[in-house]
């Protein structure tokens, strides 16, 4: 019977396989081999097959064995530089992470609020809150002054004499009641103030984004409200002071 290479019943065929493969692998290693090349602060070129120690604060070539440029290798940092380098990749990646939040918001931006009358809409409830907040505020004032004219009309029978100590206290209670709602009513005044003009500054924004603006866009800064995507249109407190 004949014997051939590759045959299982040859003595050889299996080792010769073997030869084919390792030389097949030493081959692609030689093509892909990188040779290293430089010129020291001397003047003096060296070469390598690995990156050369004399070169490390130069430039450095890294050849294919043709002898064409693979890469060019920039020199090693100093750690002043190194240092200014961490600190370009670590604003570069704080800026990238709030590129990416900015563009959520203003995708989830555009799901709460697809057209200007559901915006309007929020911005009626968040005021309405605000505007019950005025309204309770006004009528425990209105209470408190009705209380304060009993008071004041108890007070008369006392006219020419000390008030009683407990008339007394309750009448500066009631004025200080009905300065905390007041103050609370001024809160609430601001709190609308706010609140409105978070969603201006939302709303301009929408028009842009309705209008095709790509998701995560920057405006320039200017005075006034942010119109930012970041913007947080919190709701407001919705109670009085306590009575």
């Amino acid at each position: 019977m004949s014997v051939f290479p590759g045959n299982p019943s040859s003595g050889w065929g299996g080792g010769a396989r073997v030869a084919l493969l390792v030389s097949g692998l030493l081959l692609a290693h030689a093509a892909e081999a990188t040779i290293y090349s430089c010129v020291d602060a001397q003047g003096h070129r060296h070469t390598s097959d690995r990156p050369i120690p004399e070169c490390l604060d130069r430039g450095q070539q890294m050849l294919n064995r043709d002898g064409s440029l693979r890469q060019a290798v920039p020199p090693r940092m100093s750690p002043e530089e190194r240092a200014v380098q961490d600190e370009r990749d670590r604003q570069k990646s704080v800026a990238d992470a709030a590129q990416k939040d900015a563009v959520r918001r203003d995708r989830n931006l555009m799901m709460r609020f697809p057209n200007e009358a559901a915006h309007t809409k929020a911005r009626e409830a968040a005021l309405d809150d605000v505007r019950r907040a005025i309204a309770i505020s006004e009528k425990r004032i209105s209470e408190l002054q009705a209380e304060r004219k009993s008071l004041n009309e108890e007070a008369e029978f006392f006219k020419d004499k000390n008030l009683p100590i407990k008339l007394r206290i309750r009448r500066e209670s009631n004025e200080a009641q009905q300065q905390a709602q007041r103050d609370a009513i001024d809160n609430q005044k601001a709190e609308m103030v706010r609140v409105n003009s978070l969603y201006d500054a939302e709303l301009a924004r929408l028009k842009k984004l309705w209008a095709g603006a790509a998701p995560g866009f920057t405006v320039l800064p200017s005075a006034g409200p942010s119109a930012s995507p970041a913007t947080d249109l919190s709701r407001p407190a919705s109670s009085s002071a306590g009575r």
